[in-house]
């Protein structure tokens, strides 16, 4: 029964020594960045009410929530996502603000997922919101933070795949698709099955303008010529047009910021957050099968919580940026300037007066009483797995 005890639940793991004091660098680093960039800290409950991630705002399925009641009956879930409570702080303490509104966070969020995916069910995001900007400026600003912050992180090769939901969203009501054919499209492009996407297609018996422009989906990197090309084939579709317009300008703004090569145009990205209204993103790297970080403009959120703002922002998932980081045997240095103070009988208040010397000095230090059983040896070999870099006696 004891060493039950010492395992964690399925999904969840503990973080200790030099992993925990790198992740805690790294997320000291990124929040550094964000505050360069104009956003304010802001902290939200680890539990929320469930209508806060409801259905019709469109987070995470229901089944996959972490599900609880408080003493009076309400149901309340621990969070899957942290921007509907951002969004919702933001309806209740800037409710009236006309200006652009910049606010980062940091936290855990959980999602129950199936246990075969092997993805841990506790993770860490950090990221940043800018609420009250429907500009092209606003999506190139946080597009640029999104790049800068993975490259504060060590990141060197990585690449932003940028989409818009209305091109997809424009092209299936110009195609007329039923419920059915929407959902096996969906399913087909997010396997990246673009042969299975050009059959189904074939079936529909579309006009050549939106067969070409449905191709476009399987594009991993939409160059300059055929985002125009695609303006042109979707001239009779302004859903269409308005998005690719949107993309065009914003790849044109990337370069002021000097990040351009960070970004592809993605035509065919999809995201199962439903509240998503503009431009979506998603971060990749080596040694990471998931995204590092995510995000995307919603328009409409805040509209649940009472205040009409058009926003946009993003996540960084630490847990998969650290694993990336490693895989790619990037460091994240670690202060390794500790002291070990052993002291023998008698000399505690010596000890003690070096040992707060040294911390004035900006030096943590460690105390422990001297054993006489134990070994000068074996009080080296405890720094050394302390990760302390000088060892004093006193005795």
């Amino acid at each position: 029964m004891k060493r039950k005890l010492l395992h964690t639940p399925e999904g969840v793991r503990d973080i200790y020594n030099r992993e925990c004091a790198r992740k805690l660098i790294l997320q000291e680093n990124l929040h550094h960045l964000l505050k360069k960039y104009g956003y304010h800290a802001i902290e939200t409950p680890t539990f929320e009410f469930f209508d806060i991630f409801s259905k019709e705002i469109g987070t995470t399925p229901s089944k996959d929530l972490y599900k609880f009641f408080d003493r009076e009956g309400n149901t309340l879930v621990l969070r899957p996502d942290i921007t509907p409570s951002i969004a919702r702080c933001a309806a209740k303490y800037y409710g009236d603000e006309e200006f652009p509104v910049r606010l980062c966070y940091m936290g855990n969020t959980f999602i129950n997922n199936n246990s075969y995916q092997g993805r841990l069910k506790e993770s860490t995001q950090l990221g940043a919101e800018l609420i009250g900007d429907n500009t092209v400026a606003a999506d190139a600003e946080v597009l640029a933070l999104v790049v800068n912050s993975l490259k504060a992180a060590g990141l060197r090769e990585f690449q932003i795949g940028v989409g818009h939901v209305d091109f997809f969203r424009g092209l299936k009501e110009a195609a007329n698709l039923e419920e059915d054919t929407e959902q096996e499209l969906i399913e087909l492009i997010s396997n990246k099955n673009f042969f299975g996407v050009e059959e189904l297609l074939d079936s529909l018996h579309l006009s050549k303008e939106l067969n070409e422009l449905f191709s476009m989906l399987g594009s991993l990197c939409i160059s300059e010529e055929m985002l125009k090309r695609a303006k042109t084939l979707s001239a009779g579709y302004p859903v269409i047009l308005h998005a690719l317009g949107r993309l065009e300008e914003l790849a044109d703004m990337l370069k002021c910021y000097k990040v351009e090569k960070y970004i592809s145009i993605e035509l065919g990205m999809l995201s199962s957050y439903h509240y998503y209204t503009g431009i979506i993103f998603a971060g990749y790297t080596f040694g990471s099968g998931e995204p590092i970080v995510k995000g995307g403009r919603y328009d409409r959120l805040l509209n649940y919580f009472g205040k009409d703002a058009p926003s946009i922002g993003f996540a960084v998932v630490i847990d998969q940026l650290l694993a990336a980081l490693s895989r790619q045997k990037i460091k994240i240095p670690v202060n390794g300037n500790g002291t070990l103070v052993v002291y023998g009988e008698g000399k505690q208040k010596e000890a003690i007066q070096e040992a707060e010397a040294l911390r004035g000095q900006g030096t943590s230090v460690s105390l422990v009483l001297w054993e006489k059983e134990k070994t000068q040896e074996e009080y080296q070999l405890y720094a050394k797995r302390m990760h302390m870099a000088d060892i004093r006696f006193i005795r």
